[in-house]
């Protein structure tokens, strides 16, 4: 209970983080390239509608064709990705770029869905050009996770004892 505590806390902290947003995306220069190359990886979602941009937010569809949601108004971004038939969500930490990987010394992602509800702790993955102690991908199981459906929730993390919270919400989108 206590970790949960520690969590809404951040959440309430840094829920100003969340209000400032990034900046409108510019359609007109989207990347048809990168989205004809993802158009193989259905994971298992109904892809016919929009690029997973939040209302008002300038976010599309990740490098690893996952969700990406704010950490400090542009500093960081978190990119959301499950794979249902592992039961496996990969957060992976990305620059103000929004593409750039951006490792960090962090213990683990607090991931929490709002329905199903669930919570998971994600566990650093570090990927080949992470430098040693710091990570940029985070990975964590859950049974829930099983389900086929658009998942909506926050992703929380600490960088330098800085605690960081974004909001994401998958929605079906085009590739």
């Amino acid at each position: 209970m206590k970790f949960t505590n520690w969590i809404l806390s951040a959440l309430l902290a840094t829920g100003a983080l969340g209000l400032t947003g990034c900046k409108p995306a510019d359609t007109a220069t989207g990347d048809a390239t990168s989205a004809a190359e993802s158009a193989a990886d259905d994971h298992g979602h109904d892809h016919s509608g929009t690029d997973h941009s939040e209302a008002g937010h300038g976010h599309g569809v990740g490098p690893h064709d996952g969700t990406i949601a704010d950490w400090g108004g542009g500093k960081f971004h978190v990119e959301f990705t499950v794979d249902h038939n592992k039961t496996e969500a990969t957060v992976y930490v990305l620059g103000g770029d929004e593409k750039t990987a951006a490792p960090i010394a962090a213990e683990s992602i607090e991931l929490t869905i709002i329905d199903p509800e669930m919570q998971v702790t994600l566990k650093p993955s570090p990927q080949e050009s992470d430098p040693d102690g710091t990570a940029s991908r985070f990975v964590g199981t859950h049974e829930k996770l099983g389900v086929v459906q658009e998942y909506a929730g926050t992703m929380t993390g600490v960088i330098d004892g800085t605690p960081y919270t974004g909001e994401f919400k998958e929605e079906a989108h085009t590739h």
